[in-house]
């Protein structure tokens, strides 16, 4: 048995993480903003203590305090890092200024705060993003050795993982996961992309040749639980499945599921004005990642094909 400190453990992910561990007898502390909303969307087994690790009074945001927080760090074997701003969102100053606040001073905030305490955990696996790559041509295979990308968001996924890997110099095996687009049933990109699919109107996004690093929630949960268990597991993992889809291919596959018409694109300059160029940019251009440390490592993926994972999400029965 582990104690797991979580934070983000009330999220599309986190809940599911939460289940898995505490279904094999691990102990899971979650830290979270507001412990009284975490706790109904929580099983009771779960710890759920309140956390503030930046303040955004000022810029850059500051850290906060140490607290009954930082005390949960101490005890803990292993540290899961998923909390953090949404990216899918119209990238406005006050949105970036929450993006870098909620990831990468967060991140840094977190593993100072794991210095300072006398016994540290073993591990921290740190959520990322296949962000990292930047948008690249549908052609160009990515995996965990390909040099970062341009932008914004790449930017952001490098900072964030430099202050991840500063837990290495305190003897903390850091592993950053860089996480595609999650498929999951009841939150995530299902979510977003079944509506129009339901009134006979969905299709792919642009031109549809964009490739999209998918992965089933169940898949980004194995390899959590694979990173905490695993000491052969160090650094960048591309958590994505090994068979990436286009934009076309995606919206065929949801529509054979739910037996309705994929052939009404969603115009590029509609994602624009919807999401502003740059964030537009990386949706419409996407990247082909694949989960090349993964496979290496011997991981056994749940879902590593794009039919059989959309029906277990949305086939009934």
């Amino acid at each position: 048995m582990r104690k797991v400190v979580v934070t983000g453990g009330s999220g599309f992910v986190g809940r599911r993480l939460v289940d898995e561990l505490l279904a094999r007898g691990d102990q899971v502390t979650v830290l979270t903003r507001d412990p009284s909303r975490a706790r109904r969307k929580l099983a009771a087994a779960t710890r759920c203590v309140a956390w503030t690790p930046v303040t955004m009074g000022g810029a850059p945001a500051q850290p906060a305090k140490d607290g009954a927080w930082t005390d949960e760090l101490e005890a803990a074997d292993a540290v899961v890092h998923l909390a953090g701003e949404p990216v899918a969102q119209r990238w406005t100053p006050e949105a970036r200024a929450r993006i870098v606040a909620s990831r990468v001073d967060s991140t840094r905030a977190l593993v100072e705060a794991i210095g300072r305490r006398a016994k540290k955990p073993a591990v921290l696996v740190s959520a990322s993003a296949v962000g990292y790559y930047g948008p690249r041509s549908p052609d160009e295979a990515l995996d965990e050795g390909s040099a970062p990308g341009e932008g914004f968001l790449a930017d952001v996924v490098k900072r964030w993982e430099v202050e991840a890997q500063a837990a290495g110099k305190l003897g903390v095996r850091d592993v950053e996961l860089r996480i595609g687009v999650v498929l999951g049933e009841g939150g995530g990109a299902v979510d977003k992309m079944i509506p129009p699919f339901r009134l006979f109107v969905g299709g792919p996004i642009g031109d549809g040749r964009q490739v999209i690093a998918w992965i089933h929630r169940d898949d980004v949960v194995g390899l959590i639980l694979f990173a905490i268990d695993d000491e052969r597991v160090k650094g960048p993992l591309n958590a994505v499945a090994p068979n990436p889809a286009t934009s076309a291919e995606l919206a065929r596959a949801i529509g054979r599921v739910l037996r309705r018409p994929a052939w009404i694109p969603a115009p590029s300059f509609a994602v624009k004005l919807l999401m502003g160029g740059e964030a537009a940019s990386v949706v419409l251009t996407g990247q082909r990642v694949l989960p090349r440390r993964a496979l290496d490592l011997g991981y056994a993926f749940h879902h590593p094909e794009l039919g059989p994972a959309l029906a277990s999400i949305l086939v009934e029965g």
